[in-house]
């Protein structure tokens, strides 16, 4: 079977309204009744859509984040384009294989039998993006109809997905939803089958409250704060920062190509309240500066702040970077536990017994040692949060399962029934069936000859 991609002279963007939104969720919703979505054939039409959006389009996106965040092109294809592409590309190579039922062996109590797990679609789904990831190859891979709702945050990069998605995907299957919070308010009061939602904990909050009416499942991802653990002289980390910061982004870093802005004035104002709260005053021992003309701000780090400062007790999401000194390595264990369990914590060292340690002790939504964020670029690896930073978790075949229903299927035969099943219970068939049951070998011939 063949399925073309889809090219509309008119981009499907959803009218902000009541009204509107709520056509498109009943729309969307007898499009999956159809069945159109749940064929091989359809998801890969999607699929192959994406690829080209990233293929075709490449520039386009990065001058979208170039307006929205000014990314290098080298950040905006490694951080944003590759994910995309490559998850494509994963799915469209896998995808045969994890739509397979997988066969289960059953028990003597269904004997003769069989039975397997079938992987499929939830159905409608709405994917409230951040600004600088859509997370729907895993729901189109799945077989869903989808509703993207790109973040308002980045208007360059939410209008061009609108326009791209539109030219390109199935428009009665997918379907973009623009603007800000009374969109997503209208958006979270349909019911969907499930929600996936990246940002902050307030909001996902909002968000969690808001499924709970219609017990929509969802998956969120909240990040907080990353911990990383350095086995170290602090004088060697800090000069070794500092060093390299200068390597990177030159000895005047607000000049630097390499370094992108704050996404609006908004978060810059956050990320300097941080910064100049008086409990970290004379803490800043690496860079400082900021440009708000530019929405810029200077790598800089803070050496001991306090617990009770703000920067240690909010999401950063911008670049700073508290550090905080123990008198001994193990006892940052119990500090990072004392808090929100973080999206992710990262240990540096040599030590085996200490590798041992953290991953026994500490508790994040993943790891890694001797390295960071690298972890989330594996598709083998889930990612996702746990406790405060999220729940639920997706890249890879994770993605497909997240948006997939593993249903139970057990199949028989009408002979090979037996009686024991039924009324009369008598002693013998009693016997009978407790020694099938428990594995009793020598039970099964007694019960049957009547011992």
């Amino acid at each position: 079977m063949d399925v073309s991609v889809f090219n509309p002279t008119a981009v499907p963007v959803v009218p902000p309204t009541a009204q509107g939104v709520e056509k498109v969720a009943q729309d969307l919703r007898s499009v999956y009744s159809s069945g159109k979505t749940k064929t091989f054939e359809w998801r890969v039409s999607q699929l192959k859509a994406l690829l080209k959006i990233t293929t075709r389009h490449e520039k386009d996106i990065f001058e979208a984040l170039r307006s929205d965040l000014n990314k290098s092109e080298h950040d905006a294809y490694f951080h944003e384009l590759y994910g995309v592409s490559a998850s494509c590309t994963l799915a469209l190579k896998e995808l045969h294989r994890w739509m397979m039922p997988e066969r289960v062996n059953t028990s003597m109590v269904n004997f003769p039998s069989t039975a397997e797990i079938v992987s499929e679609p939830l159905g409608v789904v709405l994917v409230i993006s951040p600004w600088n990831y859509p997370f729907i190859v895993g729901a189109i891979a799945a077989g869903n109809a989808v509703v993207l709702k790109p973040s308002e945050v980045a208007p360059a990069t939410s209008s061009l997905l609108s326009n791209l998605l539109g030219e390109y995907m199935d428009p009665s299957a997918v379907k973009v939803v623009e603007g800000g919070v009374p969109e997503t308010t209208v958006l979270l009061e349909q019911k969907w089958d499930k929600i996936l939602y990246t940002g902050n904990s307030n909001v996902g909050r909002i968000i969690l409250t808001a499924a709970a009416k219609h017990l929509t499942p969802v998956v969120l991802e909240l990040g907080g704060k990353c911990p990383v653990v350095v086995d170290s002289n602090i004088d060697l980390v800090i000069d070794a920062l500092s060093s390299e910061l200068e390597n990177f982004y030159g000895k005047d870093p607000m000049q630097s190509k390499e370094l992108s802005r704050i996404i609006n004035s908004r978060h810059f104002d956050r990320v300097t309240k941080l910064l100049d709260d008086k409990k970290i005053s004379g803490k800043v021992v690496i860079g400082g500066q900021r440009d708000k003309a530019n929405l810029k701000i200077a790598p800089t780090v803070i050496l001991d702040a306090p617990d009770d400062s703000l920067i240690m007790n909010e999401e950063i999401f911008g670049p700073l970077l508290p550090i905080v000194t123990v008198d001994k390595i193990e006892d940052s264990f119990g500090l990072i536990n004392s808090k929100g369990k973080p999206l992710a914590a990262y240990l540096f060292t040599n030590d085996k017994k200490l590798k041992e340690e953290f991953i026994r002790n500490v508790s994040a939504g993943g790891m890694a040692i001797n390295e960071t964020i690298t972890q989330i670029a594996e598709p083998t690896l889930p990612f996702g949060g746990v406790g405060e930073s999220g729940m639920g978790a997706y890249h890879g075949k994770f993605s497909f399962d997240t948006f997939s229903h593993k249903k139970a299927v057990l199949q028989r035969e009408f002979d090979g029934d037996v009686d024991i099943r039924y009324p009369p219970f008598t002693p013998g068939k009693v016997k009978l069936k407790r020694a099938l049951l428990t594995g009793d070998i020598l039970g099964i011939p007694r019960a049957l000859i009547g011992w």
